[in-house]
C-alpha cells in the first residue's frame, strides 16, 4: 500500500519511470466524472475513513487482519493491515493471482516505529478505480491527518537518520501499477496457510490473522480452485533456501518486475505464481541465470544478474546491498539495506544456485 492518487480501474496508468519527485494534482477531489457521481474527496482524518469504532482509534471488529508471508521490507518498520468489504461483498479468487475485489474495497497499511507514524489506505470506487492515500499520525497517537499529495518528510527518532519519508500519492503507481492487480499482499500465495518458516520478517501465524482457509470458509473469497484449499499454494523449489529466496524476490520485486507489467521487457520475472508454482520459479531462474544486466558498476565492466556461486558478480546481490541510493533495488521505500534477505540471497547464490546450473 503506497500513497498516491486514482488509478485506472484495469489496474495501469501511463507508463512512467518511478519516482519520489512525481508531480501531483493539485486538488484533492476526485476526478470530475466522479464527483458526477457523488463521490465524495479524501477525508481529511485516518478516523473518517472506517477504520476505527468511533471516538476511539480501537480497530473495528469486522475488519479483517491479514499479515503476507513475504513482506515487502520497509526499513524495518512494524506494519499492521486490514481490508473491509462491503456488507454481502466477496472477492472473486477464480484467477489465483489476480483476485477481483469488488467496488468498495478498503485496505489499511499502519507503520510504526515504536508508535504509530503513518497508515496508508486504498479504496476501490465506484467506476472501479482504485484511489490511494496516506495518513500521518499525531505524536499524541489521537488520530492521523491526510498528508500532502506530493508526500512529506517528518521527524521519527528510530527511523533511519531520524527522518521518516511519506511518499507522494503517485509514488505509489511505481509498484502498485505493475502486478495483475493493485492490490499487493492480499493474495493466495501471500495468505497460504503453508507459511514458509524462513521468509524474512514475516509475522507468526496466528487466529486473529486471515488465511485462504479462512478467508474462504467465511465466504470473503469465493471461486478459489478447490485444489489451492486442499493443497495450499507455495513457492516451488528444491530447498528450503530456495524458497524462502524466491519468496523475498516475489514479495519484494515481484509486483515490478513481472513478465505482464510495464517492465516486462526487460525480460526479468521475479513473481512467483499459486496457479503454476513450478513453471513461475522456472521462468525465474531463466530470467536470471545467464543473462547480462544492463546495470554497469564503476569500472563500466560487463555484469550479470545471477552468477551461480558468487554473490560479488551478482547484481542482484550487489544492487540489494549498495549504499547507493541511485543503484539500490528496490528503488522506493528503503534506505536502510535488508541485512537478513541479503544473507539469504547470498546464502542461496551459493549453495543453491551451483546445484540448479549443473542440471
Amino acid at each position: 500500500l503506497s500513497a498516491c492518487a486514482s488509478a485506472p480501474s484495469n489496474g495501469r496508468s501511463p507508463t512512467r519511470a518511478p519516482t519520489a519527485a512525481a508531480e501531483a494534482p493539485a486538488s484533492l477531489q476526485p476526478p470530475p466524472a466522479l464527483r458526477a457521481q457523488g463521490v465524495p474527496p479524501l477525508p481529511q482524518r485516518l478516523s473518517d475513513t472506517g477504520l476505527f469504532v468511533p471516538g476511539t482509534t480501537t480497530v473495528r471488529a469486522e475488519h479483517i487482519a491479514f499479515s503476507p508471508q513475504y513482506p515487502l521490507w520497509s526499513d524495518g518498520t512494524g506494519k499492521r493491515r486490514w481490508l473491509s468489504l462491503p456488507p454481502g461483498a466477496s472477492i472473486d479468487a477464480s484467477k489465483p493471482d489476480a483476485w477481483d475485489f469488488p467496488v468498495g474495497t478498503k485496505l489499511w497499511k499502519e507503520f510504526s516505529y515504536g508508535r504509530s507514524v503513518e497508515t496508508r489506505f486504498v479504496e476501490r470506487l465506484a467506476d472501479g478505480s482504485w484511489r490511494f492515500a496516506a495518513y500521518v499520525w499525531n505524536e499524541q497517537g489521537t488520530d492521523a491527518e491526510l498528508a500532502p499529495p506530493r508526500g512529506t518528510a517528518i521527524a521519527v527518532a528510530s527511523a533511519p537518520g531520524g527522518r521518516y519519508a511519506v511518499p507522494g500519492r503517485l509514488d505509489c503507481l511505481a509498484c502498485h501499477d505493475g502486478g495483475a492487480t493493485p492490490v499487493l499482499g492480499f493474495s493466495a500465495l501471500q495468505l497460504s496457510p503453508d507459511r514458509d518458516p524462513l521468509a524474512p520478517h514475516a509475522d507468526a501465524k496466528t487466529p486473529q490473522l486471515a488465511d485462504l482457509r479462512s478467508l474462504a470458509a467465511r465466504g470473503v473469497i469465493r471461486n478459489l480452485p478447490q485444489r489451492l484449499l486442499e493443497n495450499p499454494p507455495r513457492v516451488a523449489a528444491a530447498s528450503p533456501t530456495a524458497r524462502a529466496a524466491l519468496g523475498y524476490l516475489h514479495g519484494n520485486c515481484g509486483h515490478c518486475h513481472n513478465d505482464s507489467g510495464a517492465l516486462a521487457s526487460l525480460d526479468l520475472a521475479l513473481a512467483q505464481q499459486a496457479a503454476a508454482p513450478q513453471a513461475s520459479a522456472e521462468r525465474t531462474l531463466q530470467s536470471l541465470l545467464g543473462h547480462a544486466s544492463r546495470f554497469r558498476p564503476h569500472d563500466g565492466s560487463q555484469s550479470k544478474r545471477l552468477v551461480a556461486g558468487s554473490d560479488a558478480d551478482s547484481v542482484l546481490a550487489v544492487r540489494m546491498k549498495t549504499a547507493n541510493p541511485m543503484a539500490r533495488m528496490p528503488p522506493l521505500g528503503v534506505k536502510v539495506s535488508d541485512s537478513e534477505a541479503i544473507a539469504l540471497i547470498e546464502r542461496w547464490i551459493k549453495t543453491d544456485l551451483p546445484t540448479v546450473e549443473e542440471k
